[in-house]
C-alpha cells in the first residue's frame, strides 16, 4: 500500500544480488552496507536474516551451487557418449577466468572457515557442495567403465584424483596464475584424461 512499509525482497533476489555484485565489483566491495543499498535494505536487517557475512556467503554459494547443480544434472543426462558428458562436466567445473564470481566466492567461503571445527554445520553444509560433484562424477566414471568407454577404473578414487586436479588447476585459474588460463588448463585436463581413461 501507498506509503506504506516496504516489503523484504526474497532471500533468492538478495543471493543473486550478492553473486552479482561480486561478479561486476569484486568481492572486497560486498558489504552488507552495499548489498542493503542494492536490495532496498538496512545492513542491520540483512543480519537479521542471515546473522553474520559468513553465514551471507555461504548461503549466496549454497544458491549458486543450486544452479550449476542444475546445469550439471542437465548435462549428465543428455544423450551421448559418457566420454562426451565428461568433457562437459570438466567444461562446466573450471572458472570462466580470473576472479570468476562462483570460484572467488568458493575461496572465500573456505578461507573463512579454515578455523571452524571439523564437525561445524557449516562445515558440514561445504562438505555436501563437494559431496554432489563427486557423486555425479563417480556417477559418469562408473557408467563409462560399465559401457566399455574408459578403461577400468576405480570410479572413487579415480574422482577423488580427478577433482583434485581440477581443483588444483581451478585455483590457478580463478587466481589469474600466469600460464594457466582456462584454455590451457582444459587441454592439460584432456591430456591426462587421454593418458589416464582412454589410452589402450
Amino acid at each position: 500500500m501507498a506509503g506504506g512499509r516496504r516489503q523484504a525482497p526474497p532471500r533468492e533476489e538478495v543471493l543473486a544480488a550478492a553473486m552479482a555484485m561480486i561478479a561486476e565489483r569484486g568481492l572486497e566491495q560486498l558489504t552488507m552496507a552495499a548489498l542493503g543499498r542494492e536490495v532496498g535494505m538496512s545492513s542491520g536487517h540483512l543480519l537479521y536474516y542471515f546473522g553474520s557475512k559468513d553465514e551471507l556467503l555461504l548461503r549466496t554459494l549454497e544458491w549458486s551451487e543450486g544452479r550449476l547443480g542444475a546445469e550439471r544434472a542437465r548435462l549428465l543426462a543428455r544423450p551421448g557418449t559418457a566420454r562426451d558428458r565428461l568433457a562437459a562436466y570438466v567444461d562446466l567445473y573450471v572458472p570462466d577466468g580470473h576472479r570468476d564470481p562462483h570460484w572467488t566466492l568458493w575461496l572465500e567461503v573456505w578461507n573463512r572457515s579454515q578455523n571452524a571445527d571439523a564437525e561445524s554445520a557449516a562445515r558440514e553444509r561445504q562438505a555436501a557442495i563437494e559431496g554432489a560433484w563427486h557423486r555425479d562424477l563417480v556417477a559418469l566414471l562408473a557408467e563409462g567403465v560399465s559401457r566399455g568407454e574408459f578403461r577400468g577404473v576405480d570410479p572413487d578414487r579415480f574422482a577423488a584424483r580427478l577433482r583434485a586436479l581440477l581443483d588444483g588447476f581451478s585455483i590457478h585459474v580463478a587466481i589469474g596464475l600466469r600460464g594457466t588460463d582456462r584454455a590451457q588448463v582444459i587441454a592439460h585436463v584432456h591430456a591426462f584424461l587421454d593418458d589416464a581413461l582412454f589410452a589402450s
